[in-house]
């Protein structure tokens, strides 16, 4: 019996050259955002807002008449939802966020589910071996309502067999 070589796939994010314009890319599992989850994000980044934090508070203003869901913590878990699929271990840096707009809340119990598609691919002026992308991510909760979009430019390490840039180890 001869020996095999084990097969191991590591999980990471795309290369550069990978990316194509236009391309949807389904991000799951969504992930379940529960009381403790907003309570801590907006306790931890200092946010004092009531309809975060204050039941009673939100109970007694229309029109939602509950806490609304952190808008920061709905878009940092859009982008995190994304991560494992499009940029883990290969970016560089995100170089900037527009077009943030948060169409309807999300509340404790939704579920976030999340798309992208990259909208522009260029290679990096300043830095060979690298290139940018630029995403346009969407959530949606469990009923199909867009609850946030947002772009996100990034700067991406092209992969080490098309490029004289070392991937790391």
């Amino acid at each position: 019996m001869s020996e095999r070589s084990e097969k191991r796939v590591v999980q990471r994010g795309l290369w550069f050259d990978e990316f194509e314009i236009g391309v949807v890319y389904e991000h799951r599992p969504g992930r379940t955002i529960t009381e403790a989850d907003n309570v801590l994000f907006t306790t931890l980044t200092m946010n004092t807002q009531a309809l975060h934090l204050d039941a009673a508070f939100s109970e007694a203003l229309p029109p939602f008449h509950q806490r609304l869901v952190n808008s920061m913590f709905t878009l940092s878990t859009l982008v995190g939802l994304s991560v494992a699929q499009l940029t883990q271990g290969t970016i560089v840096a995100n170089l900037g966020f527009s077009e943030i707009a948060f169409p309807k809340p999300l509340f404790h119990g939704d579920t976030l589910y999340a798309e992208t598609v990259v909208t522009d691919l260029r290679e990096s002026k300043s830095r060979p071996g690298e290139g940018i992308v630029t995403f346009a991510h969407t959530g949606r909760n469990q009923h199909g309502d867009i609850v946030a979009t947002a772009t996100r430019k990034t700067l991406v390490r092209r992969s080490p067999t098309s490029s004289s840039v070392e991937a790391p180890a």
